[in-house]
């Protein structure tokens, strides 16, 4: 099993799924703040799923498609957040659904998004 780790370079930002932020009040609330993926597989892990699918099991390939897609639409997230004016973002969510299933080639968009927010310490 894989341990999900989100890599944002920069630290200073938190990032909770809460709505507050234990030691800090928020001080203004500047809006909705989102990252937007679409992404779909490529033709060998669209071959090597379709295998798995027959036998069963964990699809590998397509877990690592869906841990880089959800990381990369945090990555957004934060960056626009940051345009914004934020210094933390809270009430994180994650959306996904298929776009253009069917017969014809699929995507899956992953959506995150959560509320942009200036904080500042509580005084003591």
């Amino acid at each position: 099993m894989t341990q999900l780790q989100y890599r944002h370079t920069d630290r200073s930002m938190p990032v909770t799924t809460t709505f507050t932020i234990e030691g800090y009040r928020i001080t203004q609330y500047l809006g909705v703040v989102r990252g937007l993926i679409v992404r779909s597989p490529t033709i060998a892990q669209g071959i090597l799923g379709g295998l798995k699918s027959i036998v069963g099991g964990n699809i590998g390939s397509y877990t690592e498609m869906c841990e880089q897609t959800r990381q990369q639409a945090y990555d957004l997230l934060v960056d626009h957040a940051r345009a914004v004016g934020a210094n933390a973002v809270v009430g994180l969510r994650y959306d996904a659904s298929e776009i253009g299933g069917g017969r014809g080639a699929s995507a899956t968009e992953v959506l995150c998004y959560g509320t942009a927010v200036v904080i500042a310490p509580e005084a003591p």
